[in-house]
């Protein structure tokens, strides 16, 4: 301790006070030979504070020491703190202490020379990502500090090291989540630093959850009325997702569009923004802006849009575009954000064109907007912005072109209100040239790519002054061009000419019926050939290219229904006047100019200053495709035309027949799938029989073959044993008879059964007592009958055993097990069937019982009945009445009784 101060301190009076390099170069060699840690930590301190005033020095001489201190002494704080406050000051400058500009650049120079050196080697940064895990604030926030000034100096190199780090990244997420506001807010800038231009550490963010965090810290710091750190979170999110469809695609899918919903709500009182809240809301509309940016895929900014319209982002965007009160850029960047919200979204569309600004009466939010661009007083960036969201209004929007074009028709136009229309033509022909302008390109994007209101737009009519019949809107816009005094005069200028130029170009490409109109005014054909072939100047030679153009697109969609102005007299014309190689040279002017190139870079209109604002995006797309097409029909002689038309009558008639033998092939590849959807269908199932018919087979063939062996099996045996072929043919006949018998037997118990159930439905008295006795007697012989079949069972199983006792005693064992199997079986089947004629010979017996009971019941209960109608007769008699006499009724009950009988013969049948 006391060397250091004898180094830094003071020295004594009369000896010559050592330079800064050899002070520092004491300290080096101090810290290089200490053993210990209190005198590293104190020389380590000491060159904190020379690194400011001798930052070369320290960065020279003690740059390798304090990366070894902090490989070495990892486990103190302190030393690592002001080693690596030491490292920050030697690669990053002090603005404060160089206010001069060369001496700020000599610095700048020197810390990216000490920035180089310390990325040197990749394990020093590694070793500085491995010392932000420790969570001393002393070690982290000076660590965060130094990586971003080494990512400011050579952003690159660091980021490819971290980029292959492990757990780089993921590393400096962490920061994020610390509860230190300085730590967080100083990792937020280092993200910053460490995003720009990286696409791959750009997803690795985005997939550590950087969304969700970033998000929280926005609601956390107020949303828009937030500080410093909301812009932070804004630029890093900016960086992540600017220009990276996957990340895009990823905060998307994450649902953080609908997040976003709550930074626009804006109050009724809007006055007294602060500046941090106009910068927190431009980057808010920023985000919104490169999620749906036009360079995106159509397919991802589509979803976007529709997202931005279902959670309701879109109408919150155009609560704050009628709002009152809002700052002018804030209004400007809104116009812009909503414009690429609805740009080609037929939804989004529909629902701006039923926005109304709250005026009285109201008045729909397009008029409203159109006002501003049209009015010369208004900032040259809004009336741009306006101008954007009225194309990308009409982008691929049929219905709303139809909508800006009905305005203008003499049949539906209103009086008692401004239309978007009559906007368009005051501007069109009011005295400021970027009103024109922008008026002339508002209408063109009401015409592209729609044939319809091209046509539509011929019948309007415009009444110039009184006494003077109208003309059509076509003819007026020739007509201020032909009239060049009267031009200067009104303070016209190139913008004008260049404006009216795009929107005639616009209107009568692809549309004969417009080239026809065009051409029928006299005036307009000499006036364009003069414009062409006259020396002007370098302005001027813009309006001449767009002049031949014009005057190209009159050639090419000529439909040569006016015999002065047909497709060959025109270019006879240009021979003549103008010279065909001259007339090219000026249309290849368009394309060589600057600020076509800038127009066709991106579809919003972005100008410096209102006199660079000349060429429309849509407008260079149009030029890109028609300058061939016009270079060629100009440079094509007769000859050729004809050549050409042939070979095209010819090329279409081979397309006819190629269409036809198309449709044909066309016909014949589907009768040919059906085909083979047949044969594939009868394949499988002539697969499916053939497997049955093999398995058949199979089948057939082992019952062939256990055919064979019972056939060879029996006649051996019948061959063996004494048993002959008569005797086995009379048991099976016998089997087989006592077989008839037991269905006979079955047959007539259904039969008794049925007579049994039909007592109970005869009602006439006779009729039951004949039937009860008739079939009482059958019953009897059933049963006497039973009785013969058993006893003649009894008497064939008895000879039955008695055969089976001869056999056993048969000599040879082998036929006598077999004959006694076969004659088992036999007696066993016998038996099994005189038991079953026994158990029905008891059960009939005991049926027959039953029936005797109640025949007995009947009979007791038809004399109880005879007895009751005997006194019934009686009392009849005794009345007066006529009684019919017995053999009458008996008679009667004896036709009845026949009857009977004949229906139960047709039932048992």
């Amino acid at each position: 301790m006391n060397y250091i101060w004898e180094v830094v301190g003071r020295q004594p009076t009369g000896q010559q006070q050592p330079s800064g390099a050899d002070t520092i170069q004491k300290l080096c060699d101090r810290v290089a030979s200490s053993t210990l840690l209190e005198d590293r930590r104190d020389v380590v301190r000491a060159l904190k504070s020379l690194s400011k005033k001798y930052r070369m020095e320290v960065g020279t001489m003690a740059m390798d020491h304090l990366v070894r201190i902090l490989q070495s002494d990892r486990t103190d704080t302190e030393i690592l703190g002001y080693a690596l406050d030491t490292l920050y000051n030697i690669v990053c400058s002090d603005e404060e202490e160089e206010p001069e500009e060369r001496e700020q650049k000599q610095e700048d120079d020197l810390g990216a020379q000490f920035t180089e050196k310390f990325i040197g080697d990749p394990d020093n940064i590694t070793l500085l990502l491995t010392l932000l895990e420790e969570f001393d604030f002393h070690v982290r926030w000076p660590g965060v500090k130094l990586l971003t000034a080494l990512l400011k100096s050579q952003c690159a190199p660091v980021q490819s090291i971290v980029l292959v780090s492990p757990m780089g990244v993921s590393r400096l997420m962490d920061l994020l989540a610390d509860s230190r506001e300085v730590i967080r807010n100083d990792g937020l800038l280092l993200l910053q630093q460490l995003t720009k231009g990286n696409t791959a550490i750009q997803k690795i963010v985005a997939f550590e959850n950087a969304f969700e965090r970033l998000l929280e810290i926005i609601t956390e710091e107020g949303s828009s009325d937030g500080g410093i750190v909301v812009e932070d979170c804004l630029l890093l999110l900016l960086n992540l997702l600017k220009n990276n469809s996957s990340n895009q695609n990823f905060f998307k899918e994450g649902s953080y569009i609908q997040k976003m919903k709550p930074w626009f709500e804006v109050g009724d009182d809007n006055s007294g923004w602060s500046a941090q809240k106009v910068t927190n809301l431009h980057l808010m509309l920023q985000l919104v802006r490169v999620m749906v940016s036009p360079v995106n895929a159509p397919g991802a900014t589509a979803s976007c849009q529709k997202a931005m319209f279902q959670c309701g982002l879109l109408q919150q965007l155009c609560t704050i575009l009628m709002a009152t009160g809002v700052p002018a850029d804030i209004l400007t960047e809104t116009i812009n954000t909503v414009s690429e919200v609805i740009r080609g979204s037929e939804v989004n569309q529909d629902y701006f064109a039923s926005v109304n600004a709250p005026s009285n009466p109201p008045r729909p939010a397009i008029v409203v907007l159109l006002m501003s661009m049209v009015n010369e007083r208004q900032p040259f960036v809004l009336r741009c912005a306006v101008l954007y969201c009225f194309q990308c209004f009409l982008y691929k929007n049929q219905k709303g072109q139809g909508e800006i074009v009905a305005t203008l028709l003499p049949s539906t136009i209103d009086a008692s209100s401004v239309s978007a229309g009559q906007l368009l033509c005051g501007g069109l022909f009011s005295a400021d040239s970027l009103s024109n302008w922008c008026a002339a390109v508002a209408l063109a994007h009401a015409l592209q790519d729609n044939l319809t209101q091209k046509e539509q737009l011929l019948r309007v009519q415009l009444a110039t002054s009184l006494g003077k019949p109208p003309v059509s809107l076509l003819q007026q816009c020739t007509n201020i061009l032909s009239q060049g005094d009267k031009l200067e005069r009104r303070g016209s200028r190139v913008q004008t000419k260049v404006g009216l130029l795009m929107l005639l170009c616009t209107w009568i490409s692809n549309c004969p019926i417009a080239v026809m109109h065009f051409l029928h005014n006299q005036d307009n054909v000499p006036f364009l050939t003069g414009q062409i072939s006259e020396n002007l100047g370098e302005d001027e030679r813009l309006v001449q290219g767009l002049c031949a153009l014009l005057l190209g697109i009159c050639i090419y969609y000529n439909d040569n229904s006016l015999e002065n102005y047909t497709k060959e007299k025109l270019k006879q014309l240009i021979e003549k006047r103008i010279g065909k190689e001259n007339f090219v040279e000026k249309l290849g002017f368009i394309t060589k100019h600057e600020l076509y190139s800038r127009a066709a870079q991106k579809p919003q209109p972005a100008f410096s200053a209102p006199e660079h604002m000349l060429f429309d995006h849509e407008f260079t797309k149009l030029i890109k495709e028609l300058e061939g097409m016009i270079t060629k029909a100009v440079l094509k002689s007769s000859e050729d035309e004809k050549k050409e038309e042939e070979v095209k009558k010819t090329l279409e008639q081979h397309d006819s027949i190629i269409t036809q033998y198309k449709e044909l092939i066309r016909e014949q590849d589907c009768q040919i799938t059906e085909l083979k959807e047949q044969v594939a269908s009868l394949s499988s199932q002539s697969e499916t029989l053939q497997n049955t018919v093999t398995q058949q087979f199979s089948q057939i063939q082992q019952h062939r073959d256990q055919y064979n062996i019972l056939k060879l099996k029996l006649g051996k045996d019948s061959h063996v044993n004494g048993l002959q072929p008569e005797e086995r043919s009379q048991l099976r006949e016998q089997l087989e008879e006592l077989q008839r018998q037991n269905q006979l037997l079955q047959t007539q118990l259904t039969d008794r059964d049925s007579l049994i159930t039909n007592f109970s439905t005869f009602r006439t008295c006779s009729w039951i007592r004949s039937r009860l006795s008739e079939r009482a007697g059958v019953c009897l012989q059933e049963v006497e009958l039973l009785r013969a079949q058993l006893q003649s069972q009894s008497a064939e199983i008895t000879e039955l055993q008695r055969e089976k006792q001869e056999l056993l005693r048969a000599p040879d064992a082998t036929v006598r097990v077999f004959q006694k199997e076969v004659m088992e079986k036999e007696l066993a089947s016998a038996s099994s069937t005189a038991a079953v004629m026994q158990t029905e010979k008891s059960q009939l017996q005991q049926e027959l019982q039953e029936s005797k009971k109640e025949q007995d019941d009947l009979l007791m209960l038809l004399a109880d009945q005879d007895q009751k109608i005997l006194s019934l007769k009686h009392r009849l008699k005794g009345l007066g009445e006529t009684i019919e006499d017995e053999d009458d009724l008996d008679v009667r009950d004896q036709s009845d009784d026949d009857d009977d009988d004949d229906d139960e013969e047709e039932c048992d049948e």
